[in-house]
């Protein structure tokens, strides 16, 4: 039996997150938000604030011993929500946060506001809403990087052009990608395909513009450089990168301790490498197999075509192999799109993006084509069974189809254990057979030791004053990634301190409950049942998913 003071604090706190972030309440489904961008005002925080902290002190009134498993579970992860919120409000990024990774405000416009999905004429209108939002929205961001100056806050002078490059390249657009599909069969498409080109004239165009020039005016000037790219050249920047770690780790460690454990997995992974890398061409030294793998031009993708059915075919035989490791499949298969031109050139190889719960969208995995012949060939089938299937895919959209959870339960989005078990299911698709060769399996080594190299430069970078070059060096020298996605990640990085740490992290921990459980349950275990039951409650930090795991197997 459900507790009702309990459940009407989670349905505050969801209510919460879409007044405070109107897009992101559309991206899941819930349209009544649809003419809303977040208010980025001073005021505002300070609004949430107080709002954040009336919920805590209701959520604390509710005693542990008036709730059963399921409600426990629910009050542990509505105050670490909320307990995430207070550390991303310590760490300020809206003051010292360009790029043109989608963390920023014009590149996040630019990758998000597409995904939507015009369904009927309400939803139009309100779209028109929301385009007319968006110059108070950048005029907004522009106030909190003036304020972020005063308080000796300052982005980075190479992601400021970046940024700068991005609204040049999406000014010279055409169609503009705001310019979205009317509904189907809509007899007033056309009027309002007019009203939507007016609105993009008169005000977005012209609000993008009046925030390029003064990122290039008033932000560059005062940038740093790419020697001083770490948080710890800001004003209580180690403060502000440690509530960075916490949220998105969802543990108390340093920067220091996971400075080493990337060190530790780095040397592990160079063994690795040492066995696989003799197996397939001959050569047992990391750095020349590194070297080969970087080189050779045979292991190039040749055309955008080859790299996005090569990721169909791998997702579609990790979607047949599946049913053999999980008792639960998501009901929907995952689509896979290419990750449009405008964004392509400082995004990720691949990334996910879950499906609205109005049915809107579908959980899509978006595949990097750009430049073809830059792009390795052996780490494409990681990458997407990491995103796609059996990792984000089966994690978002399992999550999303528990009803019988509440919402906060349902859409969180811990990063430690999502991107945790986006690395857990690379070594697990090795486990099910579903990479194609030997020289994929490097490609998953490749992954891995990539996500290990997080954990040195992150932290090396923004706790311990590493160069953007030295960040650089390191991962070529650790990992066979190729230049061109090396240099977008370390700039990633710098942008979004912190959430690289998140991935490894997570791994370690599902791998150390999966041999922690087998213990406890001994010849009870079951790996396909670990399997639901790590999914089977929503994202979780990663105490809170220790101890119901734990609890999960002493029951076996």
């Amino acid at each position: 039996m459900t507790h009702a003071g309990l459940h009407a604090v989670a349905d505050a706190l969801t209510t919460y997150m879409w007044d405070r972030d109107p897009l992101e309440a559309t991206l899941v489904g819930f349209r009544e938000y649809d003419a809303g961008l977040a208010d980025l005002s001073v005021a505002a925080e300070a609004e949430f604030r107080q709002r954040r902290h009336e919920l805590r002190k209701q959520l604390l009134e509710i005693g542990n011993d008036e709730l059963d498993a399921q409600d426990l579970l629910t009050k542990a992860v509505v105050l670490a929500v909320l307990n995430n919120m207070d550390e991303f409000e310590i760490a300020g990024m809206d003051e010292f946060t360009v790029s043109d990774f989608p963390v920023s405000p014009s590149s996040a416009l630019l990758a998000y506001v597409r995904m939507i999905r015009i369904t009927n004429a309400s939803e139009a209108a309100a779209y028109v809403q929301r385009l007319g939002e968006i110059p108070r929205f950048l005029e907004q961001a522009t106030g909190r990087l003036a304020l972020g100056r005063k308080h000796g806050l300052t982005p980075v002078a190479h992601l400021v052009e970046n940024a700068a490059n991005q609204i040049d390249k999406y000014l010279a657009s055409s169609p503009d990608v705001f310019e979205l599909p009317a509904p189907a069969g809509w007899d007033g498409a056309e009027a309002w395909k007019a009203e939507v080109k007016a609105v993009i004239t008169a005000q977005v165009r012209p609000a993008f513009v009046t925030y390029r020039d003064a990122l290039r005016n008033e932000v560059l000037p005062t940038a740093r450089d790419k020697d001083h790219v770490g948080m710890c050249h800001i004003a209580n920047g180690l403060e502000r990168y440690q509530a960075l770690i916490n949220a998105h780790t969802t543990t108390k460690r340093t920067a220091a301790e996971l400075h080493e454990v990337g060190l530790q997995q780095v040397a592990k992974i160079q063994d690795e490498f040492r066995a696989l890398g003799e197996k397939v061409f001959g050569i047992s030294d990391p750095s020349t197999l590194f070297k080969h793998l970087n080189d050779d031009p045979s292991l190039r993708w040749r055309t955008r075509e080859e790299i996005l059915a090569a990721a169909e075919t791998a997702v579609r035989r990790a979607e047949a192999e599946a049913p053999k490791w999980f008792g639960r499949l998501p009901k929907d298969v995952c689509r896979i799109e290419e990750v449009p031109d405008l964004e392509a050139e400082g995004s990720a190889p691949a990334y996910y993006m879950g499906p609205a719960l109005d049915g809107s969208r579908p959980g899509t995995y978006f595949q990097n084509t750009w430049k073809p012949n830059e792009r390795t060939t052996f780490d494409l089938e990681s990458v997407a069974f990491h995103e796609a299937v059996p990792g984000h895919h089966f994690q978002i959209c399992i999550a999303q189809e528990m009803e019988e959870l509440p919402l906060i339960r349902r859409l969180t989005m811990f990063t430690a254990y999502a991107e945790g078990w986006g690395l857990y299911s690379e070594r697990l698709a090795d486990e099910m057979g579903l990479y194609s060769s030997d020289l994929q399996r490097i490609g998953m080594l490749a992954a891995d030791a990539w996500r290990a190299t997080r954990l040195v430069v992150d932290t090396g970078m923004h706790a311990m004053g590493w160069t953007r070059q030295q960040a650089l060096d390191y991962m070529l020298a650790n990992t066979p990634i190729a230049r061109i996605d090396a240099e977008a990640e370390i700039d990633r990085y710098i942008a979004y301190a912190g959430q690289a740490l998140s991935y490894m992290t997570g791994r370690l921990e599902i791998e150390r409950m999966r041999a922690e459980c087998a213990r406890i349950a001994g010849d009870k275990f079951d790996l396909r049942a670990f399997h639901d039951e790590v999914l089977a409650n929503g994202a979780l930090p990663l105490n809170v998913f220790a101890d119901t795991m734990r609890a999960w197997a002493t029951t076996r």
